[in-house]
């Protein structure tokens, strides 16, 4: 597939993407992953990085089936219904995963790091009929399901060696159950257009909500990745299959949709590690040979700077993909003196929304301080405060159209309408610029989202809980910079009168609340909180005369 050679600009200022569309087949994410695994049944699938138990993609598709037909019979899941996956990274995930989609399921995933209130609130949400967690979850899933005051199975997902919990069920016993008849299955009517992730985002404002993807979204943007002169992999053949090291949480849309199944579709080895330990990930890098790495920021920065990272562990590496925010030039820079000469960083850009990728930057390319290009059968456009579409270099909202924008949030009309445009664009809430070759250039954020190692932390979730606390009238949380984390929450509060309290007491009432990245780590006392006419706080002023 060439590049065109036109002018990748319309004259309604749409930017197209260079490459030419592809198509896009009629299919479900399931036929799609495992539609050439004849090629490569036999080549390892899965690998944990620390044990090296591994499956290969034989096992990995028996398994799945074999849980499919299980969660059919015996858990009577049916089309439509809602299952929720809340473990850390492991090589059972595309089992569980892909055994509830093939039963007919929609998957909501959780943070493993969510506290018991986070839990709940998604459970309130999704309605789930079942969730699939793990040792380390376990409690926290008990406690929320005990907050709905309802009752639904919980399977142990890593449950191996021990019997089943009590009110639990072994994951293991189910998926190894391979005298279940899979003729079940033909009962599963589900369509491409059908939703198959509820992945919870906070968009481009406010709290969570339930980010609608379908078979269609999926294969979409995989086919969309795999544009010659675009990808970021090697092609698997007999004597090749690349290594990829999977660190990014496996719940989160990049991790899931990116790291996880688009290289299962390919035929790559996954090498899988819970969550980031230094030992552990090196020891995985250099152990295992690996020749793509999907990286966030905060792991970039760890590779370029820390002293533990020496040559030897980057020898094979030969393309790191990074997404959730932009990197620095000088830890590119720092990191390509460390590595081999050849080593190519692939910025890339999307939202939990748009399946996730929209720009990609092109392989080879050493334009680091751009996102790339459209993908193929994706338009964009800059906007204005009028959405009037503005031209070459110009700054202004960047907005994207495609196969791969979700179908909407769940259950929230005026939401779905206040980010996808009645032709269909949706509104990302980032500034951006777009040159004369539809390069593009992120600028700074419109959305008062805050970014904490590429996670979204809605600045209403805090205020509202930090309005529960008796000593306070009034809240405001915005985003500071923080060299490592990129942005950190911090609040400004109101006292009520003649009520007393420490910022400490504030933090730790807010971070016993929440998970690890969206803890508070300033808070500062003001007399009051800067407002317009209409009473609309404006974090914008606190930003410019605080921070």
């Amino acid at each position: 597939m060439k590049a065109r050679r036109q002018n990748v600009w319309t004259e309604d200022n749409i930017v197209k993407s260079p490459y030419v569309d592809v198509e896009i087949p009629d299919i479900t994410l399931p036929e799609y992953i495992w539609r050439n695994i004849e090629n490569w049944v036999d080549k390892t699938a899965m690998v944990c990085g620390i044990t090296d138990r591994s499956y290969t993609y034989r096992e990995l598709y028996d398994y799945s089936q074999n849980f499919a037909a299980t969660l059919r019979s015996q858990l009577h899941i049916q089309d439509g219904d809602v299952v929720g996956l809340m473990t850390y990274n492991s090589i059972e995930y595309p089992i569980a995963l892909m055994g509830a989609i093939q039963a007919g399921a929609i998957v909501t995933t959780f943070s493993p790091a969510f506290t018991t209130n986070e839990v709940h609130r998604q459970l309130l949400l999704a309605k789930p009929k079942l969730m699939i967690g793990s040792l380390e979850t376990i409690g926290v899933i008990k406690e929320a399901i005990y907050l709905t005051e309802t009752s639904i199975p919980i399977i142990i997902a890593d449950n191996f060696e021990v019997d089943a919990l009590p009110g639990t069920l072994s994951f293991a016993d189910l998926f190894n159950n391979n005298k279940i008849d899979k003729n079940i299955l033909n009962e599963v009517r589900r369509k491409p257009e059908d939703v198959i992730f509820l992945l919870y985002s906070s968009g481009t404002t406010g709290l969570p909500k339930g980010v609608e993807l379908t078979n269609r979204n999926q294969v979409a943007n995989f086919i969309q990745q795999e544009a010659e002169g675009l990808k970021h992999f090697k092609d698997t053949t007999g004597e090749y299959q690349d290594s990829v090291l999977v660190v990014i949480p496996l719940y989160h849309s990049y991790g899931l949709s990116i790291s996880l199944l688009h290289n299962l579709t390919i035929g790559a080895k996954i090498v899988v590690i819970p969550k980031f330990q230094r030992k552990t990930f090196l020891n995985a890098l250099k152990d295992h040979k690996i020749s793509l790495l999907y990286s966030a920021p905060p792991l970039f920065q760890f590779l370029c700077t820390h002293p533990d990272v020496t040559k030897d562990h980057l020898t094979t590496l030969e393309r790191i993909v990074c997404g959730a925010a932009p990197l620095t030039t000088s830890y590119i820079k720092n990191l390509l003196c460390k590595a081999q000469p050849n080593l190519q960083i692939i910025q890339a850009y999307g939202l939990t929304e748009v399946s996730p990728f929209a720009t990609s930057m092109v392989p080879g390319s050493r334009d680091y301080a751009t996102i790339g290009v459209a993908l193929p059968n994706t338009e964009l456009r800059v906007v204005d405060s009028s959405d009037r579409n503005l031209g070459p270099d110009e700054v202004g909202e960047l907005h994207i159209r495609g196969p791969q924008v979700m179908k909407g949030y769940k259950d929230n009309p005026e939401a779905t309408m206040n980010a996808i445009t009645e032709d269909k664009w949706f509104r990302t809430g980032d500034l951006a610029t777009i040159n004369n070759d539809g390069i593009v250039t992120l600028v700074g954020r419109m959305k008062e989202l805050i970014k904490v190692k590429g996670y979204q932390v809605a600045p209403t979730e805090l205020e509202d809980i930090l309005k529960e606390h008796p000593d306070i009238k009034d809240a405001a949380v915005v985003g500071i910079p923080d060299e490592r984390k990129g942005e950190v929450p911090k609040a400004f509060v109101v006292l009520k009168d003649g009520y007393k309290t420490t910022a400490t007491n504030l933090i730790n009432f807010v971070n016993t609340k929440v998970a690890e990245y969206k803890m508070l780590k300033e808070v500062e006392f003001l007399d009051d909180l800067p407002k317009n006419l209409a009473g609309k706080l404006l974090r914008r002023v606190l930003l410019e005369k605080y921070c």
